[in-house]
């Protein structure tokens, strides 16, 4: 497979705090970088693939645990973010 080379650009980004751990986690697992990690679920979702394998998931659903990541998909578009005191 042909190497591609590319541009990146840093974003700021807020994601919900145990969500983050989870993929920092994976990212770790895999020894990639959240930014690799990240960008390969996008480019999978946006061809309609799913983005980890069974071994992945396993991993994801102990990370979970770890870190009491209890939001689903169902989740989505739906939170709410705790007021700042």
């Amino acid at each position: 497979m042909a190497t591609k080379t590319i541009e990146r650009q840093q974003i700021g980004v807020r994601i919900e705090k145990r969500l983050m751990k989870v993929l920092k986690g994976l990212a770790e697992y895999h020894d990639i970088s959240l930014g690799d990690l990240l960008e390969g679920i996008v480019l999978h979702t946006f061809e309609g693939k799913a983005p980890f394998g069974k071994e992945s998931i396993r991993k994801i659903g102990e990370l979970k645990k770890v870190y009491g990541l209890d939001l689903t998909s169902a989740d989505a578009h739906k939170l709410v973010e705790k007021k700042q005191r």
